[in-house]
């Protein structure tokens, strides 16, 4: 019986209860110190899975892995313990994943993909969703994860992914965790606190009972409510260690201790040996314990005192605390033999330069080698934290100056793409110290400006790639300017895109995006746009190969206003990912295509689009996606006048969205009449860097549309001008219309005015794009109409208006169209109702996930198809359709299709 834990055990049950009745999925941490119970709940999760339950499909399955500290640098080792029971199942997957695993588990040893990439960390974790989803199919699985805080980075990312996307299968995922480890947000964590006094009498009398009164008395006491040493203590027959200052883990650890130090010498090498292998390699062990002339008959001791238990096997220690308590235990000289015996019997290269680093006190090129050589092996199974320890420590023991700057860069490198990009920048600033190299130090400020990318400050990333890229390879160096120049513009930092050009000058090289780019910083547009549009055209003559480029094509269509192109681009991009599983690089890619979307009109496909890159980006550790995504967000709100929501995102956003915050606001401020403040928010904008930033350069529509309404047009025609100089020099015909727009506003004459408004509107009708502009366009020119006494005809553009508003959620614009309208004498149900129940106004009931399920299934895209997507299980898709039907009000997918849903914004 598991004293005082009913709250925890009552958690488990319900969640056992619910994956095996209900095929609900679940997931938690038990997280507390060392011997405060998590090993005894797992176990009792584990005997409880296999229970009869009214109701359930049967026994569930069981899967287990424990984290071992020798392990931690060896990628997947965790991984290969927990699925080598169902690895027959692994060939069943889709074919990228199963690569993907077998490569992580050993099966294959490979430098790269078929098509010349390195091996995807992040299609490991797809895999074990998918692969769970699978076994799941069978009945409802349990996985049980001890000691989560010593697995290899890799394991966790790849169980931590499956745990944070099941939902309906019938998965359990428990992980049993230390207090100071396996820090991963997005799980429900279950705190386990020490026991009350009762319940430490209770199970001290049901383990330990017929001990003397005193010394049960001090037992209670020095426990302090921990299992482990209550029972350690209590097994001792004797005094406990006494009152000390030291931590309730350590008075354990030196109990251990004092019953390690009653076994007989060779049990004790024995013990050690056991300890530093770590693995539980049974040969190796063997082989090293019989140059010492030991031998597992040695243990008997050791089992007889519950210390170890032997199987033909492996050696399992009982509790971590023992091993810890036999190496530390052990003096330093008997640690090193012991090493050196493991390395020269391992026939394993990692695990015997492991062992060789063990015992390595001084620099040793050798051994570095060695290390980096297990690095580059860690690497090719997509390992990138083992990879980064194993540089760091090869780095540790390398004497040449220049090569530990390399090893410390490589280290940098494979921290940052395992998701740590605080630890990648410091290592790369140490490595920098160590090198005058203009090469390697060119490597490593791309290190460093990826970090401050992806910390959301792309004008510091783009002045050192622009800084360094002169002293990079010519190979690089190019490409070093390009995306600089890029982070500059979306920075709006013209100075920075200046120097790329100027550097390219130097260089004898060309590139359309960075001298495009730089034609616009200076207000060129007749010829920067051609030039970017040049480059946009060429990213869209290559594939999808999930490199920067594309990505940074769609930006610079947003910038030129091709939203056919931004589209396009975006969405292939994506499709792509999709497809390889390539889960690291989709949520830049979705960021884009959420962007796309938005400058398209297509504001709720948008917003899921954005929710699943925030969604995958925490799932896999790389947060700051989220105040990039957030502008995408905070325009949507401004358009929907909901200013608490904008306030907040602005508030998360990173500080380098501090224009795009403001260009938020302004239009929020249009929207709901505050035009003074709307235009000094605008002409601030205006006036500093983030005038040259692709939506400085589209605000300026909104400057005008201001100033003339706070009565002051004088103030628009600088913004004017800057319009129609990016028109005239090839922007799209929504872009001429809204330029034609401005310049009605503008007009004193009104024939004049009337002819820019019918232009404008009609360019819109032609083009088809931006929604949200061509209803600004006509709700000015219904306005204009009704001022001139032209009720009649004001109706037509009103009516058009207030319907694309309503569409949009725009709810202050919607309420002044028809204002409007009943201004010119529209009344009832002519004047069109606001929020109609339409199938639009239908989705905005779901959930983004229960949004774009319900889009791919109107599209009819099976469960299965719909699940590879989204990278869900089919089971999780089914689930979601249910949840989603209620709110629709229907009952099946046929019935879909009669909302007329469009799907377009689904394919991708």
């Amino acid at each position: 019986m598991l004293h005082g834990r009913m709250t925890e055990l009552a958690r488990l049950s319900q969640l056992i209860t619910e994956a095996r009745v209900d095929r609900r999925s679940g997931a938690a941490v038990l997280r507390g110190e060392a011997g405060i119970g998590k090993s005894a709940l797992l176990e009792w999760a584990a005997q409880e899975a296999t229970h009869a339950t009214p109701g359930a499909d049967g026994d569930m399955r069981v899967l287990r892995v424990t984290g071992f500290e020798a392990e931690r640098d060896i990628a997947f080792a965790g991984l290969l313990q927990l699925l080598w029971p169902v690895r027959d199942r692994i060939d069943g997957l889709p074919q990228a994943q199963a690569a993907a695993l077998h490569d992580a588990l050993g099966a294959h040893d490979r430098a790269a993909d078929a098509d010349g990439a390195a091996p995807n960390r992040f299609a490991c974790g797809l895999a074990v969703l998918t692969l769970m989803a699978d076994l799941a199919e069978d009945g409802p699985v349990l996985c049980l994860i001890d000691d989560a805080q010593w697995l290899d980075a890799a394991t966790a990312e790849a169980l931590l992914f499956a745990a944070r996307r099941l939902a309906a299968e019938g998965v359990v995922m428990l992980f049993a965790a230390r207090e100071d480890g396996f820090v991963r947000p997005g799980l429900p964590e279950a705190p386990l606190s020490r026991l009350t006094d009762a319940d430490a009498e209770r199970l001290l009398a049901e383990r330990r009972d017929g001990l003397p009164p005193d010394l049960r008395t001090r037992v209670l006491r020095e426990s302090e409510g921990n299992p482990l040493a209550l029972l350690e203590f209590g097994s001792a027959r004797r005094a406990p260690v006494a009152l000390t200052p030291l931590p309730l883990a350590e008075r354990v650890a030196a109990a251990f201790r004092a019953r390690i130090a009653d076994l007989p010498d060779r049990a004790r090498l024995m013990l050690l040996l056991s300890a530093a292998e770590g693995r539980g390699h049974m040969p190796t062990l063997l082989a090293a314990a019989a140059t010492f002339g030991v031998g597992l008959t040695d243990l008997e001791e050791a089992e007889r005192a519950r210390l170890v238990e032997v199987t033909g096997a492996s050696i399992r220690f009982r509790h971590p605390l023992i091993r810890s308590a036999t190496y530390h235990g052990a003096v330093a000289a008997q640690r090193i033999t012991v090493h050196r015996a493991l390395a020269d019997a391992s026939e394993d290269p990692d695990c015997r330069v492991r062992h060789r680093a063990a015992v390595t006190l001084s620099p040793d090129e050798d051994v570095a080698a060695e290390l980096q050589d297990a690095a580059e092996r860690a690497l090719r199974r997509a390992g990138f934290g083992p990879a980064a320890a194993l540089y760091r420590r090869s780095a540790e023991l390398t004497p040449d100056r220049a090569d530990r700057a390399r090893r410390l860069g490589a280290a940098a490198d494979a921290v940052f793409r395992s998701g740590l990009p605080a630890d990648a920048d410091e290592l790369a600033r140490q490595a920098e110290k160590l090198t005058d190299a203009p090469d390697a130090r060119a490597r490593l400020a791309r290190i460093r400006a990826a970090v401050e990318f992806e910390r959301g400050d792309p004008a510091a990333a783009a002045r050192l790639l622009v800084e360094y890229a002169a002293h990079a390879a010519p190979a690089d160096a190019v490409a070093m300017l390009r995306t600089g120049a890029t982070y500059a513009w979306a920075a709006g930092d013209a100075a920075t895109i200046g120097r790329a050009v100027g550097l390219l000058d130097a260089s004898g090289r060309d590139d359309a995006a960075v001298r495009g780019l730089g034609r616009l910083a200076e207000d060129d547009h007749a010829a920067g746009l051609p030039l970017l549009a040049r480059a946009v055209r060429d990213r869209r003559a290559t594939a999808p190969a999930a490199t920067d480029d594309r990505i940074h094509a769609v930006r610079w269509s947003l910038v030129l206003g091709d939203d056919t192109a931004a589209l396009e681009l975006a969405t292939a991009e994506v499709a792509y990912r999709r497809r390889e599983g390539l889960v690291g690089g989709l949520p830049n890619a979705l960021e884009a295509l959420a962007q796309a979307q938005l400058a398209a009109g297509s504001h709720r496909d948008a917003e899921a689009t954005a929710q699943e890159a925030i969604t995958i980006a925490r799932d896999i550790g790389v947060e700051p996606c989220e105040g990039r995504v957030g502008t995408v967000l905070a325009r949507i709100a401004a358009i929907e006048g909901d200013e608490e929501r904008l306030r907040t995102l602005i508030v998360d956003a990173s500080p380098a969205a501090g224009g795009t915050a403001d260009l938020a606001l302004a239009l929020l401020d249009l929207g709901l009449g505050r035009y003074e403040a709307a235009l000094h928010r605008l002409e601030e904008v205006a006036q500093g860097p983030w005038r040259h930033s692709a939506a400085g350069a589209a605000a300026a529509a909104d400057q005008v549309e201001a100033a003339v309404r706070a009565g002051q047009p004088g103030r628009a025609h600088e913004a004017s001008r800057r319009l129609d100089a990016w028109t005239e020099a090839g922007g799209p015909p929504w872009a001429r219309a809204v330029a034609l727009r401005s310049r009605a506003l503008l007009c004193d004459i009104d024939a004049d005015a009337e002819a820019a408004f019918a232009g404008a509107v009609r360019l819109h009708e032609e083009d088809g794009g931006r929604p949200f502009e061509r209803a600004r366009t006509e709700l000015l020119y219904g306005e204009w109409l009704r001022r001139v006494r032209r009720r009649s005809d004001a109706r037509d553009p009103l009516r058009s208006a207030a319907q694309l508003f309503d569409r949009l959620r725009a709810a202050p614009w919607s309420e002044r169209a028809r204002s409007e309208l009943r201004a010119t004498g529209e009344t009832g149900s002519a004047v069109p109702s606001h929020r109609q129940a339409t199938a639009p106004d239908l989705l905005d009931r779901l959930t983004p996930q229960e949004f774009q399920v319900v889009r791919l299934a109107a599209e009819g895209s099976s469960s299965r198809e719909i699940a590879a997507r989204l990278f869900l299980s089919p089971r999780t898709v089914e689930y979601h359709l249910y949840k989603a039907y209620p709110k629709l009000g229907v009952s099946s997918r046929r019935e879909l299709a009669r909302l007329h849903l469009d799907p377009a914004a689904a394919r991708s």
